[in-house]
């Protein structure tokens, strides 16, 4: 199934993908630095230990261990990832766009996988809505499951997603960048 980014003119990518690609650097640094005070013995990755707890008791562990300062920290960067995902998920999956036409260009295998990557973000961000939502009620309502158990799940295929669709784009990086002659047939 082909993906509407594939429906963009070849020459029109890198006026839309540098911005959303600034535009993702700047959000993904700014939600690191908010959430620096959130990386403690208790939760060492901060934020993304929190998307991990899977359980009710792990999540109001990593809770108890911010202060309410921290946990407000929390929330806020609960609020900035409702945009986040719009934009990572644009940027990489553009770059999974752009990939699958760079090995077309050069005919090498794995054009086949940029749309079905492409739409992948699209779910990651879904899954990322979902995670999110769980992680506020975890914050602001009650630490029971199922939240911990459906935020966590939503992490793990929303990282796995975002790992491809980038290890893919930067695939077509580096294609493009090195000085590649097209595969010759044997004839």
């Amino acid at each position: 199934m082909s993906h509407p980014f594939e429906q963009l003119k070849p020459a029109s990518y890198r006026a839309i993908f540098i911005p959303f690609l600034t535009l993702t650097i700047l959000i993904f640094l700014a939600m690191n630095a908010i959430g620096a005070p959130l990386h403690n013995p208790v939760a060492p990755s901060g934020i993304v230990s929190f998307e991990f707890a899977f359980t009710p008791p792990r999540a109001l562990q990593i809770l108890n261990s911010w202060s309410d300062a921290v946990q407000l920290r929390a929330a806020f960067i609960q609020g900035l990832d409702f945009l986040f995902p719009l934009v990572y998920s644009a940027t990489i999956g553009l770059g999974c766009i752009m990939t699958a036409n760079v090995l077309r260009a050069v005919k090498r295998p794995l054009v086949w996988f940029g749309a079905p990557l492409a739409w992948g973000l699209w779910l990651a961000a879904v899954c990322d809505y979902i995670e999110n939502i769980s992680l506020v009620i975890l914050l602001f309502d009650r630490v029971a499951s199922p939240f911990p158990e459906i935020g966590g799940a939503c992490a793990a295929i929303k990282f796995s997603l975002i790992l491809n669709g980038t290890v893919y784009a930067l695939f077509g990086m580096v294609i493009w960048m090195l000085p590649f002659k097209p595969l010759q047939s044997a004839t």
